[in-house]
């Protein structure tokens, strides 16, 4: 009977699977097969996990994903699904120069590498830094999860949910200060103020609502009104600024810093890339992040869906979408309900990374 009902959850998980919707695939897999003990279970999150892989470019969840089809194949060699899927990921993450793992290797036959005998050496002092940076880095590298509301242009509200994946390795301060202004809250019920559509929706100014406010959650070294290096600013978080970091391209999905004409003025307004691009901004805007996933009234679906949602509201003064020549505000408020911070996986047991 508990057979019978795996086999049935699986061809739900593969039907998910053409339809692209991961999350719900998984969870599925979580219930019937919580610690993985099942070929079929690993090849099916290993796929899932791929499909989010292929979407974000996060260099982790491809490790994860091959490192379930792996075990998958471990498993069971004779699964020809199982061993494609894995030579797919392995020749992609080749290409893309995604490592299999994070770390060297350590031991090769059960004999020590050159990088193992380090590590033997070393392990002590590297345990105790491990230790004094976990302590010192409280919060670092979690996902953002971001409740919206909308009302579309036949009056009809809607509730979507974006997931975010924040760029630690390449715009390491913005990612800092958007999480820390997600995690004191203060973007939760600020609207949307500036809606454009083909373009990107704006929002994060906490402190008026309306595109004139906001400053950073953390302090770099910059401040307001002089958008230079000095330590007058300090102690009044109120003028705390984040340096430009650029370099990384406005795809569809990116989460953005705003900012005025100085480049080393963002606060705390963000704007999300709908489907069609804002590369004009690469190279003077800093893109730090990307909306990975989503969901519309319950429904999964991909986070630019969401952004592409709410960009063609209807415009106040204006019949249609929004544009920036028709003042790109929303007849209806288009808000942020609550920002999150997701708890960091990489801690998990492997189960769980999926």
């Amino acid at each position: 009977m508990a057979d019978e009902v795996k086999a049935n959850s699986w061809k739900e998980v593969e039907k998910l699977l053409t339809k692209g919707k991961t999350t719900q695939a998984l969870s599925i897999l979580r219930e019937i097969d919580p610690e993985g003990k099942e070929s079929t279970t690993l090849r099916l999150a290993g796929e899932a996990i791929y499909k989010q892989a292929s979407k974000s470019g996060s260099k982790s969840e491809y490790r994860k994903a091959a490192g379930l089809l792996r075990d998958a194949v471990r498993m069971n060699p004779r699964d020809k699904s199982a061993n494609a899927l894995n030579n797919q990921i392995l020749n992609e993450m080749q290409d893309k120069g995604i490592s299999t793992s994070s770390i060297p290797r350590l031991f090769n036959e059960g004999t020590p590498t050159p990088a193992g005998l380090f590590a033997i050496f070393a392990v002590f002092i590297l345990i105790i830094a491990s230790i004094q940076f976990l302590q010192s880095s409280s919060g670092s590298n979690e996902d953002v999860m971001m409740k919206v509301k909308w009302t579309d242009r036949d009056g009809v509200e809607h509730e979507g949910t974006i997931w975010i994946q924040l760029y630690d390795d390449e715009t390491p301060m913005h990612a800092e200060s958007f999480r820390a202004n997600v995690e004191k809250g203060r973007y939760n019920g600020i609207p949307f103020h500036r809606i454009v559509d083909g373009f990107m929706i704006q929002g994060g100014d906490f402190v008026n609502q309306q595109g004139t406010g906001g400053y950073a959650g953390a302090y770099f070294g910059y401040c307001s009104p002089s958008m230079s290096k000095t330590d007058d600013c300090a102690d009044d978080e109120t003028k705390w600024v984040v340096p430009a970091e650029f370099g990384q391209t406005h795809d569809p999905g990116v989460i953005a810093a705003a900012r005025s004409q100085s480049e080393n003025s963002h606060g705390s307004q963000f704007y999300l890339v709908d489907s069609t691009g804002a590369y004009s901004l690469d190279g003077s805007y800093t893109a730090f992040g990307i909306a990975y996933d989503g969901e519309i009234d319950g429904e999964s679906t991909s986070g630019v869906a969401v952004i592409d949602q709410i960009s063609q509201v209807e415009c106040q003064g204006h019949t249609g979408p929004c544009s920036d020549s028709a003042g790109a505000k929303s007849v209806y408020p288009a808000i942020v309900v609550e920002a999150t911070l997701l708890e960091k996986e990489s801690e998990d047991p492997w189960y769980q990374f999926w």
